[in-house]
């Protein structure tokens, strides 16, 4: 029996992509990810995650990763009607992953406070049969759903790394890093509008570039 995990990284984050990953194992082959040392990829060192996410992949008989822009999320936080915004969009990329991976049975970390919902949003989306199990900290539960998480964290923090390469330090990118809402406030001072690697629908983003709005027109 092929199974597979499916998780995010970047959720919460105000700069860069939201990384949607998944892989596929068959039954048998499962207690190989405890071997590994595989866990909840917010628990571990970022080169604990980039030496697992290798042998992950080579382990694996399918990986597969979306990467959801700033501009994707923010068309649906902006314009979606209820039910139809960031956790629709999620359930969509992890059809389009699930469609890919092709299991008998996925393991998916619901972002929907009603997981059952979130597993019927999936469905809807996919051509094929089989089945869901759509449970709050699947990635601390599943081995499976843990090495999905460890790919999607990698897989993002490469995104960062290459923008933190070109634009200086940036942080994590998340609205709880100083660093983070040094950079946007910089940025925004400079040029007045934001990259399109920032999610300008996050409340932080709005905030500060409110707040750099009525400084400049105070000045004119």
């Amino acid at each position: 029996m092929l199974i597979s995990g499916v998780d995010d990284a970047g959720r919460g984050s105000i700069i860069g992509p939201l990384a949607i990953a998944g892989i596929s194992l068959e039954e048998k082959d499962l207690p190989k990810l405890v071997d590994l040392g595989v866990k909840d990829s917010k628990l571990l060192t970022p080169q604990k995650r980039k030496t697992l996410a290798v042998q992950i992949k080579k382990m694996a008989l399918e990986c597969h990763t979306v990467l959801l822009s700033p501009a994707e999320i923010d068309r649906v936080v902006e314009t979606g009607r209820k039910l139809h915004r960031l956790n629709r969009l999620e359930a969509q990329a992890m059809a389009r992953v699930i469609a890919v991976l092709k299991p008998d049975v996925a393991y998916v970390d619901a972002a929907d406070v009603l997981p059952d919902r979130f597993k019927e949003h999936i469905t809807e989306n996919l051509a094929f049969s089989l089945k869901i199990i759509s449970e709050h900290k699947a990635d601390a539960k599943y081995p499976i759903v843990s090495a999905a998480s460890i790919i999607a964290k990698v897989e993002r923090d490469k995104v960062l790394s290459e923008l933190q390469k070109k634009h200086g330090n940036i942080g994590c990118g998340y609205p709880t890093d100083s660093n983070t809402l040094k950079f946007l406030e910089c940025w925004i001072k400079k040029f007045g509008s934001y990259p399109d690697f920032v999610r300008k629908s996050w409340k932080p983003a709005k905030r500060i570039k409110r707040e750099a709005d009525s400084r400049q027109k105070k000045l004119q």
